[in-house]
């Protein structure tokens, strides 16, 4: 009888320990989760949140660099409005950023296909699509200022073959921000094409075999099996570029410097001047809190465009 009974309190004891070791084994599992977590947050608190609280608080400031600062609250925000050069930064990066990301995108895209078939020299190919992005802004930009070099530019050069008068294309109001904007584009190339070529290898064999049988064309395979299974790369390569545009400063400092006039103006440029040449870095935090805004509106346009996609 004492046998019958004891078999209960033993299974519940037994039951106890086990999800006593279960929860002795979640709460090291926390911990090691913790652990190797920690140097990302540090490095996300240190480098990404501090800053970000820095520059919100100092775009409420008259601060620069000085001792001394006072409290201006949205003063200079109101200020930023009526200025006219930050007006055209914002103009030419946000038509820059719109110019340069879909084509960009849709180019890449077109080569990695390419580079993803069966051809003689395809490393070549590869390596040589991938050396503008690895090549340092200042090289790239030198280069393509020979190009554009009105008197012995290539660009010159090829265009008189057809007839065509020569261009001052970076002296040249109404070209200057399109040709920043081909540099742009072939320097972007890259990483793109990478990305991409990595994700179209990934795509299911089986499916594509599967649309050959039921005799798709190749224009209904890329846009039924291809196309949807490269949603999640498409996406990030978005981001990437969004943040990547709307960033560039290398390239337009050291071949315009914003000129002519202020044509190719853009916001990194303008917020350099403004903190590091006319010591204004409230006014200068401000228009990185704009800059930022921006971009999170950009990105949230993509989240919505890849939703309705992902929906049809």
């Amino acid at each position: 009888m004492s046998t019958t009974l004891e078999r209960p309190a033993l299974a519940a004891s037994g039951k106890s320990a086990v999800a006593k070791d279960k929860g002795t084994l979640t709460r090291s599992q926390v911990r090691t989760g913790w652990a190797l977590l920690t140097p990302a947050l540090l490095h996300s608190g240190i480098f990404i949140v501090i800053p970000v609280v820095a520059v919100l608080v100092l775009s409420l400031t008259d601060y620069s660099f000085g001792d001394t600062w006072s409290w201006v609250g949205f003063g200079n925000y109101s200020d930023l409005f009526g200025d006219v050069d930050f007006q055209a930064a914002l103009w030419h990066t946000v038509l820059y950023a719109l110019i340069v990301i879909p084509i960009s995108m849709a180019l890449s895209l077109a080569v990695a296909i390419g580079l993803n078939q069966k051809i003689r020299g395809i490393g070549f190919f590869r390596t040589a699509f991938y050396i503008p992005t690895v090549t340092a802004t200042v090289a790239v930009a030198t280069i393509w200022l020979w190009i554009y070099n009105p008197g012995s530019g290539l660009a010159n050069g090829f265009l008189s073959l057809f007839g065509f008068a020569p261009n001052r294309w970076l002296a040249d109001p109404n070209t200057a921000l399109g040709s920043l904007m081909v540099v742009g584009i072939w320097q972007g190339l890259g990483t793109k094409i990478i990305i991409y070529l990595a994700a179209l290898q990934g795509v299911s064999r089986d499916l594509l075999e599967s649309a050959d049988i039921d005799g798709a064309s190749r224009w209904q395979k890329f846009r039924n099996v291809t196309l949807p299974a490269l949603g999640p790369v498409q996406f990030f390569v978005l981001i990437t570029s969004i943040v990547g545009t709307f960033q560039v400063f290398d390239l337009v400092y050291v071949m315009t410097r914003g000129g002519p006039g202020s044509e190719t103006r853009v916001l990194v440029l303008d917020i350099y001047q403004n903190a590091f040449q006319d010591l204004k870095l409230g006014y200068a935090s401000a228009e990185t809190v704009i800059m930022m805004i921006v971009i999170a509106v950009f990105i949230g346009v993509g989240r919505l465009l890849q939703r309705a996609d992902t929906n049809d």
